[in-house]
């Protein structure tokens, strides 16, 4: 049994996921990171990596009895695997539109439907969900993703009514644009209509810009650790640009929102 804090973090393969689980050891916890292939993926320095797979219920149920078995406990459970997906709402399939809620929405469900027995036994916990702007400021050609985390961000809300009685919190980490594999390389929808080409080719050059001047993905993990260790709060923004759109939602006029929402993007 350990008496540091036991961090779980899903998805380290690389991105906000590894910086911020090694974020977590060099703050002294003993850290536990999620990879769907354990074999493939490259080592982190203090972090145990666990073969895990947030789509699949019975890996998730076997990665945390292994955990708590060796522990004892889980103390913070960081949610952060995730997967985009580019494309116009009319020409995304319902099967894209599954996996991507399987893994950003259902993966969230599984792993804190594993983690809450020991946290409820334990009268302790932290959950940290990793949302993002587009959970509270919708975008165009990223439709699907965005109702994804809308709904990451219901659920978060809803849970932490739910579990406080019992010692738990949860929080929720928004960043914006992020120079991750995540953000640079995301999948399109497979079967495009032409109709949406000229706006979409102008919103994707829009969004491949935005991520190559992005910040590396330090900053969203320190902000992670924060949510984490730190005192509770409901809704964490990384410093920068998530933090000014948060505000800007929160206080401006819809009009004014929408339309420099559109610029951004390169749409008049």
């Amino acid at each position: 049994m350990t008496t540091s804090q036991v961090v779980l973090v899903t998805g380290v393969s690389s991105g906000i996921g590894r910086a911020a689980a090694e974020q977590f050891a060099q703050r002294g916890c003993a850290v536990f990171g999620t990879v769907r292939n354990i074999a493939k993926a490259a080592p982190i320095r203090g972090v145990t990596l666990v073969e895990m797979d947030v789509r699949d219920t019975a890996s998730v149920q076997r990665a945390i009895a292994a955990i708590v078995a060796q522990t004892g406990r889980i103390d913070v459970l960081v949610n952060n695997a995730g997967m985009n997906l580019m494309g116009a709402v009319e020409e995304t399939s319902v099967g894209e539109a599954q996996a991507l809620f399987d893994t950003n929405l259902f993966g969230i469900l599984r792993t804190t439907q594993a983690v809450l027995p020991h946290m409820r036994q334990r009268q302790s916990g932290r959950i940290v969900n990793v949302s993002s702007v587009l959970g509270f400021l919708p975008a165009p050609y990223m439709g699907l993703y965005a109702a994804s985390k809308h709904a990451v961000e219901g659920l978060s809300e809803t849970l932490d009514h739910e579990v406080r009685q019992f010692g738990v919190r949860v929080t929720l980490v928004a960043p914006s644009y992020t120079r991750t594999s995540l953000d640079a390389n995301s999948p399109s929808a497979s079967a495009p209509i032409g109709a949406y080409d000229r706006e979409r080719g102008i919103v994707t050059e829009a969004v491949a810009g935005h991520v190559s001047g992005a910040p590396q993905p330090d900053g969203v993990a320190a902000t992670i650790v924060e949510a984490a260790l730190g005192k509770w709060r409901m809704r964490r923004m990384p410093p920068g640009q998530a933090s000014l759109l948060s505000k800007l939602r929160r206080f401006m006029p819809a009009g004014p929102v929408d339309a420099s929402l559109r610029k951004g993007l390169g749409l008049v």
